[in-house]
Parts: structure tokens; sequence; C-alpha cells
């Protein structure tokens, strides 16, 4: 008989998931609850079929190679550059309190202090699929905030990664008595030269190799030859960063889509990548549930208790008063702090190898895992409760100044420098003004500059933005739904606004502010669903980019390529797609 563990893990796997994930999102919860549950219910420790754990596991580190080789297709390199001011001390400030919590935690279960530092060290790090899927569910991947915590997550894996390096020599030396100053220091210096090589050999020669590779497949117009060169390309380099240079896979993944994402083929590549993406994640999710013994919460319940409250309390009012204190709005510290509360993938690896080197009790793994379902569960709940803290915090006045009087202060440092050169004797009024400085505002910006028009930005990244004005561009800190940020850009004598903005309600105030303010403004404004098309034009916008068409638009036009279509065809049959699903959505 062949051996069918792989098609048996995937079938019951994908069936429970759909069937579980269904029932979640009817009533009303993330579909991610069902994925666990599926796990658990596939798992070893409930009764009924058995999958393999191991194989679903390696499906799911596929899941996690893809997921982040598509975050990096939409990532630049100047969107790490400009949250380093914060995603650096952030992840170090937090990554230190969640250990030194976590070793209290287990001091107080009776461990030992090492065990208890790996504990700390493990629950730390937050899990690239839980955070990803979460800032997509919610809109915000392509925000200021999610840029932050994308990039405040980089910094926690390349910690981890360090440690997971180092660990295994400091307890090979413990135990031969050779643990000297100079051993520990060559072990670090060697595993920071491997992460540092990474990046450069990825992005330098790779950023010339990698997409002349893609170019020259592309121009064979085969489909299935391009999806194969994109996914080898994402793995290869996965599998090789994690083999030569001892970093993670999701590292390596990111890196690749960086690459790729400044080549002309980085639609396609987006494309031909995400069917895959999506199945693949949902096995990392049934993954996890595998691993998870409900048995253990009776067994330890304090425990589990005691590490859930450093992932989903700790961790969110550290990063919480990290992004405070460097001057962050409070909607953009409450999104981060949401986004990291919770641990998955480097939290597993960094416990299965501290208990094969026997500094981690076999039951912290238990607490790990059973710690990770409970966190992934109710991350999603925090998601949504930003907006009612955010609306919490307003109510009250001097709360709502004090945790705004830095971003406030640093705000009106840029928008007093801009200020004097929009008013200044002689000067012109701005003809242009882009609100949000994401992948889509920096492109109408780039362009407008192109045609001759200098815009004024306005954006609520405050590093971006004194980067910006710093480089001698004219931009302004602040909520653009706010009129008086609206009238310190200039928007009563603009001829265009821009709003660039990926959600409804993040669009919405600024168009009525700017309505209101100039009834002459002709609005440009970015939108995701063709259902929101009325909705728009009755509150003044003069036309709006729907997602929803150019995605369709694009595809086809992909396709029809791909299938030798004549381009003067393909603009028209493109043009017509466009045109009737405008008149449907009316």
């Amino acid at each position: 008989m062949h051996d069918l563990s792989l098609v048996f893990t995937l079938t019951i796997g994908l069936t429970a998931a759909l069937a579980l994930g269904y029932a979640s999102q009817r009533a009303g919860l993330s579909p991610i609850l069902g994925y666990l549950l599926a796990g658990v219910v596939a798992g070893p420790f409930t009764p009924g079929p058995v999958a393999d754990a191991r194989i679903a596991a390696q499906l799911a580190e596929v899941g996690v190679v893809l997921l982040m080789f598509g975050v990096g297709l939409h990532f630049h390199p100047k969107d790490l550059l400009a949250v380093r001011g914060i995603a650096v001390p952030g992840a170090v400030a937090q990554s230190a309190v969640a250990t030194a919590l976590g070793a209290a935690v287990a001091w107080a279960s009776g461990w030992n202090l090492v065990g208890g530092l790996v504990l700390g060290t493990a629950i730390s790090v937050a899990s690239t699929v839980v955070l990803i899927r979460g800032l997509e569910e919610e809109g915000l991947l392509d925000t200021s905030a999610g840029r932050i915590a994308v990039g405040w997550l980089i910094v926690e894996d390349l910690f981890t990664v360090l440690v997971l390096v180092v660990l295994p020599v400091l307890v090979s030396a413990l135990a031969t008595g050779a643990a000297g100053p100079g051993a520990f220091l060559s072990a670090i210096g060697l595993a920071v030269l491997k992460l540092a090589l990474l990046p450069v050999l990825v992005l330098g020669a790779g950023g010339k190799v990698i997409p002349w590779l893609l170019t020259r497949v592309a121009r064979t117009r085969s489909r299935e030859l391009f999806t194969l060169a994109v996914l080898s390309l994402a793995l290869a380099i996965a599998a090789g960063s994690a083999v030569v240079f001892g970093a993670s896979m999701a590292l390596g993944a990111f890196l690749a889509g960086m690459v790729v994402g400044q080549s002309k083929v980085s639609e396609q590549a987006a494309a031909d990548a995400l069917p895959f993406r999506d199945a693949f994640a949902v096995l990392f999710f049934v993954s996890v549930g595998m691993l998870f013994d409900p048995a253990y919460l009776l067994r330890r319940p304090l425990l589990v208790l005691g590490v859930l409250a450093v992932i989903v309390v700790a961790k969110p009012l550290v990063a919480f008063a990290i992004a405070i204190l460097r001057g962050y709005s409070v909607r953009t510290g409450l999104i981060v702090a949401a986004g990291l509360s919770q641990i998955g993938e480097f939290s597993f690896i960094l416990a299965q190898v501290a208990v094969a080197l026997a500094v981690l009790p076999e039951e912290g793994q238990s607490a790990i895992v059973a710690a990770a379902l409970l966190s992934i569960s109710v991350n999603p709940l925090l998601f949504r409760l930003v907006g009612p803290a955010e609306a919490w915090m307003r109510a009250h006045p001097r709360l709502w100044s004090a945790l705004n009087r830095r971003a406030e202060a640093r705000g009106r440092a840029i928008n007093a420098e801009t200020a004097a050169s929009l008013h200044a004797p002689g000067a012109e009024a701005p003809r242009a003004i882009v609100v949000g400085y994401g992948p889509v505002g920096r492109t109408a910006t780039k362009l407008l500059r192109e045609f001759g028009i200098q815009p004024v930005i306005v954006d609520m990244n405050i590093d971006t933005m004194s980067t910006l004005v710093a480089e001698g561009a004219t931009a302004i800190y602040g909520d653009a739904g706010k009129p008086e940020i609206l009238r310190a850009a200039g928007i009563a004598g603009a001829k265009y606004l821009v709003v660039t903005l990926p959600t409804l309600s993040g669009r919405l105030p600024v168009i009525v502010a700017a309505r209101h303010l100039n009834p002459d403004v002709q609005i440009f404004s970015r939108a995701r669903y063709l259902t929101e098309r009325a909705f728009l034009e009755r509150m003044g916008v003069s036309e709006a980019c729907y997602e929803e068409a150019e995605a369709a638009a694009r595809l086809a036009e992909f396709l029809l390529r791909a299938e030798g279509t004549e381009e003067e065809r393909i603009r028209a049959q493109v043009e017509e797609i466009r045109e009737e699903l405008a008149l449907h959505a009316d």
C-alpha cells in the first residue's frame, strides 16, 4: 500500500478547517478560531481520526514562507527604514519585559531561572502569520501602524534567530566547562555576521538576478512556468536562509518578496502566489491546534493563565507605552499593541530546541502551545477593540491630552516649518494634496512631481513626515480628517485632493472636511469595493479608483496576454470589463 499520510493530513485538515471556519464566520467570530479548533479535532489528544502532526507542521512552514513572500512583494525597503526609530527600541524593550515577566511566572511555578528565561524569550516574539492575517482582515497592512507592526516583528524575529544560534553553543560550552567570554562572543559574532550577509546577498545580488530571471520566464508567456518560477524562488531563498545562514525561512521569504516587488512582474507574481498562500496559511493554524492538549489546561491552569497574561496584557501595554513615548498617535499604539499580543511559529521552534537541549521542562512546550492557541483565538477580538478603546480615551480629555502630548509636539514642529513655507509672502497655494504616504500615496506623489506638481503630503507617520521634511518635501503631520490639518496643508486654495487611505472609515472624514473647506477642489479617492461608488459620489468625490474592479481588469489582462492576444484587443476588453462592473455597481 502507498503511504497516504500526506493526502490524509491535507484531507482531514482542510475539511475540518472549512467546516469549523465556516461555523466561526457565521457566528460572527474570526475563521482563525475555526482553523485552530480543526487542528484540535485532527490532533492526537481528541477522539477520532488523527492527522500526521509532522507533515502538517511542514505544510504550515510552506504557508509561512508564501505569506511572508507576499508581504515582501508590497513592502519597500524604505518602509523598514522609516519605522526603525520605533521598531528597534520597541522590539528590544518589549522582548526584555516579556522575558523578565515570563521568567517570573515560571519561577512562581517552581522552575529554575534558565527555564524561565527560555520561556520568557519564547513568548516575547509574535506570530508572523497571525499578525499579517489580522492586519489584512482589518485593512491595516498598508497603513503606517501596519508597517510599524511588521517592522517591529522583523526585529523580534532577528533577535529570536540570534537566540536560536547562540543557545546550543552556550549550552554545549556550559556542559564542557568551557563557557568563557571568548566562546560566547564568537558565537554571537558568527550569528550577527550571517544575519548581516543574508539581506546583503538577497537584496544586492538577488536584486539583479531575480528580476532578470522572472522577466525571462514571463516572456515565454507560459503561466505555468511563471508560477513555478515564483514558487521555486520563494521556497529556495527561504530554505537557503535557514540552512546556510541560520536565519528563519520567513525572513528569507520576506527578503525575496521585497526583491521581486521591485521588478516589473510583481503584480503577476502576487496574483500567482495568492491562492497557494491562503491554502497553506490555513494549515499553519491547523498545525498549531494539533499540538494542543486540552487536558493540560486542567493540570496547570495557573501557569497557562500567567503566561497568557504576559502575552495579551503585558506585551500590549509595553508596545502601547513605547509607541506613545516615541511620539506616535494613540490609534497607532493601539493597533501595534493588538497586532503583537499573540505568539506562534517562532515560539514553538525555540521551545522545541530548548527541550531538546534540556534547558526547558517538557511541560514548558505544552504551556507555550496552550497560551499560543488562546492568544491567537482572542487576537481578532483585540483588533476589534481598537476603535472602542480609542473612543473611550477621547471621552476622557485629560487622559487623551497626556497620551498625545509627544505626538502633538513633534507634529507641531513639523507643521510649523511647513506652514512657514506655504504661507510665506509670494508663495503659491499648493495645486495638490496627497493624504496617506503608503505605497499608493508614494506612487501618486512621484507621478505628480514628474509632471511638475509639488504636492503637500499629509500622513500620521511622524517619522516618515520628519524624513520628508528633511529631504525638502512639503509635509504635514496629522489626521487629515481634522479641518485644522487640512487648512495647514492649504486646502482652501488647492485644486486637487488625492486620498489614498486604505479604509472607508479613514477616507470619509477627509472627504467630508475637504468638501466643506473647499467646494471647488477635485477629490480623487482610492476605494476598495464597487458598492462604495454611490456613497462616495454623494459625499463629493470627483473620481474613485476601485480595487475590486482593477483586480478583475488586471487578472483578465494577465490571462489574455498569456494567451497571446493582441495588445489593442486586450486594452479594449479591459476597458469593457471596467465599464460593465461600474454599471452593475450602480
